[in-house]
C-alpha cells in the first residue's frame, strides 16, 4: 500500500502557499503587482449579488457580483491598518500587502472591477449554489450583506477568509471547504506515526502560521521530536 505521507506532505505545501495567496509574478517585478490585462469579460451575464468563483492552481478566489462591473471581496491586506487613505487602499493589492496582512491576521472587503478581480483568471458563477439546495439567499439579500461589510476586518484561515465571506452573504452561513480540506490534510499527517518528522514539521508550521495548535495536538508534536531527537 503507497504511503500517503509524501502526497499529503505534498498537497499541504500547496495549501500553505494559499495563506498569503501569492500570485506568480514576472522576472524582474521586484515583487509589486503588474498591471491588470485589458478588459474582457462579458459581465451582461452576471447578476447582481451572484457568487463569483476564480480558480487558481493552488486556491479558488471567491467574490459577490455588485453590478456594473464591481465585485466585492475578502483579501489581506496590511495598508489599511498603516493609512486611512483610501487612494491608496484601493489601488490593487501587491504580494507585499498580502504576505504583511496574512502575518497581521488583517484583511478588508474591498470592491474592485471584475478584472482586478479575476486576474485574467476565468470565472465560474454560482457554482456552490448545488451544494447549499435551499439555502440559497435572495441576490438583492446577497449583495446588500456584501455591501455592509465592505472595510477593514480581521483576517484568519480557518475563520474568516474569501470563501467564508461569500458564503456568509449568499447563503447566510460562513463555510470554508479549502479550510476543511486544510485542515484534514493537517491532521492525516500529524496522526501518521510512520513519518515523525513530517508531523514535527507539519505540527510546527501549524502553529506558526495559524497561530494555535489545540492542547490535544500539542504531544503529537512534541513527543515524536523528542524521540526523533534522541533516536
Amino acid at each position: 500500500m503507497k504511503n500517503p505521507v509524501p502526497q499529503a506532505a505534498s498537497l499541504l505545501l500547496e495549501k500553505l502557499l494559499l495563506l498569503v495567496h501569492i500570485r506568480p509574478l514576472p522576472a524582474g517585478s521586484g515583487g509589486e503587482t503588474p498591471p491588470p490585462a485589458p478588459s474582457y469579460y462579458d459581465t451582461s451575464c452576471f447578476k447582481r449579488g451572484d457568487l463569483l468563483e476564480v480558480p487558481r492552481t493552488l486556491f479558488i478566489h471567491f467574490g459577490i457580483y455588485l453590478g456594473e462591473n464591481r465585485v466585492a471581496h475578502l483579501m489581506p491586506d496590511i495598508l489599511p491598518t498603516i493609512t486611512g487613505d483610501r487612494r491608496q487602499i484601493q489601488q490593487v493589492v501587491t504580494n507585499k500587502r498580502l504576505i504583511l496582512g496574512v502575518i497581521a491576521r488583517t484583511a478588508s472587503v474591498r470592491v474592485d472591477t471584475v478584472e482586478d478581480f479575476a486576474y485574467g483568471g476565468s470565472i465560474l458563477v454560482n457554482h456552490m449554489d448545488r451544494l447549499f439546495e435551499d439555502q440559497v439567499l435572495g441576490s438583492e439579500e446577497a449583495a446588500h450583506r456584501a455591501e455592509e461589510l465592505v472595510g477593514t476586518t480581521a483576517y484568519s484561515l480557518l475563520w474568516n477568509n474569501c470563501e467564508h465571506f461569500v458564503t456568509h452573504c449568499r447563503y447566510g452561513a460562513p463555510v470554508s471547504f479549502q479550510t476543511d480540506k486544510f485542515c484534514e490534510t493537517v491532521k492525516m499527517i500529524i496522526r501518521d506515526q510512520r513519518s515523525v518528522l513530517a508531523s514535527v514539521l507539519v505540527g510546527l508550521a501549524s502553529i506558526v502560521c495559524l497561530g494555535v495548535a489545540p492542547s490535544t495536538t500539542l504531544p503529537t508534536i512534541f513527543i515524536p521530536f523528542l524521540l526523533w531527537m534522541a533516536g
